[in-house]
């Protein structure tokens, strides 16, 4: 006897993907990449004016932007992906760039909205990591690259109550911050998920945070809190 018939398979929405890179090869390379995997590239440019516009006309799911695009090539990346959100709150932003800018990286991270990612072009080691990190952001998640939240830490080492940290929490405070669950954490650094916990709860308490089991909610509050020193 026949079941039930299923019902009708919906076809997934794509994914709208915005890219800024001025670099042609790296650029169309993106382009392919993305495509190959489902997404749907409504725009890739090559300068600030341009993602700008890009971004507030267009409306992406997410985009790739890098730091240092024409006309000057310093920093009308970041730039660009600043004003959008200050126009379109949370409009999903991940940075790929080969340097860090770590006063528009903490100005980026700081309004707390989620959906907003930092990856360092020569520390992208295969697609599927990529992809999952572009997947993510448009989630409204976070997707950090370790050296960049190194450096965030680095840059604010001399502060109280940061420098209270012990050396083992402040690597569960990187791991925090690039986006990883308690059992990501526990698998990454050899710890069971219960000391973890411990280091956790410690870590909430030096910084004057309230405990969260909510991955991004607790990254982002960690970032705007060094942001804010």
């Amino acid at each position: 006897m026949l079941g039930d018939p299923e019902p009708p398979m919906v076809p997934s929405v794509p994914l709208r993907v915005l890219i800024a890179e001025d670099l042609y090869l790296l650029r169309e390379g993106l382009v392919h990449l993305l495509q190959a995997h489902g997404f749907q590239v409504v725009a890739a440019v090559e300068s600030g004016p341009e993602l700008l516009k890009g971004l507030l006309e267009l409306r992406p799911d997410v985009s790739i932007v890098d730091v240092r695009l024409p006309p000057t090539l310093t920093d009308e990346g970041l730039q660009a992906a600043l004003a959008a959100r200050k126009q379109v709150p949370g409009l999903p932003i991940l940075v790929l760039s080969q340097h860090v800018q770590q006063l528009y990286a903490r100005e980026l991270l700081a309004d707390g909205s989620g959906a907003i990612g930092y990856l360092l072009k020569d520390r992208v080691f295969n697609a599927e990591q990529f992809v999952d990190a572009v997947r993510r952001v448009a989630a409204g998640g976070t997707a950090m690259d370790p050296e960049v939240i190194a450096k965030l830490l680095a840059s604010n080492a001399a502060h109280e109550p940061l420098a209270a940290l012990t050396p083992r929490e402040r690597e569960v405070l990187e791991a925090m911050a690039e986006g990883r669950s308690n059992a990501a954490i526990s698998q990454r650094l050899y710890l069971s998920e219960s000391a973890v916990a411990k280091h956790t709860a410690s870590i909430f308490g030096k910084l004057g945070l309230a405990p969260s089991d909510d991955d991004n909610r607790r990254v982002l509050a960690v970032l705007a809190y060094l942001n804010s020193r």
